[in-house]
């Protein structure tokens, strides 16, 4: 199957970096293909997967839109197209709770589409409250809700901690990683709202948890900020570091947009990536 464009957006999402992973992947021989933070899903869905999938996140909403998209995607578009571009109808559809599946789904679809930036940000009391985004020029195509679906379809779908599918793992398995970021690129900052779903202790039992993937004889590749902190942590004997450029995409339209740097981590050989 052919690389898909994801059907929802995310902050942080990877989609700039599909090429540099592509090339580093390369034609390496795995078993099966873990992605424990599955956010947007950009890598993926860019992928050709002719192995087992098994995607998870702690996001319920989340996964329960991917469980709903594979298995009942013209649902979900019926319930979808009916919304309207509007704050009205924006502030309406977000206070609204539903009992359906599909609904949910439509729900949670229309909100990350419209509202600020594809953030994903709840109150104390797990409401989600991000702003309407103003997006004027919106148009989605429901096409991408249809492939989706047929992309997932036998993928195993979880909501738990990135270790959840530990006993699972072994050799010659891919995992992809893409955390929350703790710091912020290129400098000391903590980033406030991250730091309490991702905190610097969790980096280190992430780190943990790729030394038990290279145990079992698997491959990973972990992508993170591009900061002293996050180098120390994961530079592992052996494994190589790799250091790309992107644009930084948070920050509203009047926001200046800043070069910031992302590290890639991974123990594949660079002949596998070479090997055309």
């Amino acid at each position: 199957m052919t690389a898909i464009e994801p059907f929802i957006r995310w902050a942080g999402g990877k989609t700039w970096i599909v090429k540099s992973l592509v090339q580093i992947i390369g034609n390496l021989q795995y078993r099966k293909y873990y992605e424990p933070f599955l956010g947007g899903g950009a890598i993926f869905f860019a992928m050709d997967h002719s192995h087992n999938c098994y995607l998870s996140d702690l996001n319920n909403e989340l996964i329960e839109t991917y469980i709903a998209v594979r298995d009942m995607p013209h649902a979900v578009i019926d319930h979808f197209v009916k919304y309207n571009n509007t704050s009205e109808d924006y502030y309406r559809i977000r206070s609204m709770n539903f009992d359906d599946p599909a609904e949910r789904a439509a729900r949670f679809i229309f909100l990350n589409q419209t509202s600020y930036n594809g953030l994903y940000r709840v109150n104390r009391k797990g409401q989600y409250n991000v702003p309407y985004g103003r997006r004027e020029h919106w148009n989605y195509n429901c096409t991408k809700i249809v492939a989706a679906s047929q992309k997932l379809q036998k993928v195993k779908l979880q909501c738990f901690d990135f270790e959840g599918y530990k006993n699972r793992i072994n050799e010659n398995d891919l995992v992809f990683l893409d955390p929350p970021y703790t710091v912020s690129h290129n400098s000391n900052g903590f980033i406030k709202y991250n730091q309490n779903l991702f905190s610097i202790e969790d980096q280190h039992r992430l780190s943990q948890f790729i030394d038990f993937i290279k145990r079992k004889g698997a491959y990973y590749i972990l992508t993170n900020a591009a900061h002293p902190v996050i180098r120390e942590i994961f530079q592992k004997n052996g494994d190589r570091i790799l250091e790309l450029n992107r644009s930084s995409l948070i920050g509203g339209k009047k926001a200046a947009r800043t070069i910031v740097s992302e590290y890639i981590f991974t123990n594949i050989p660079e002949e596998a990536e070479n090997d055309e």
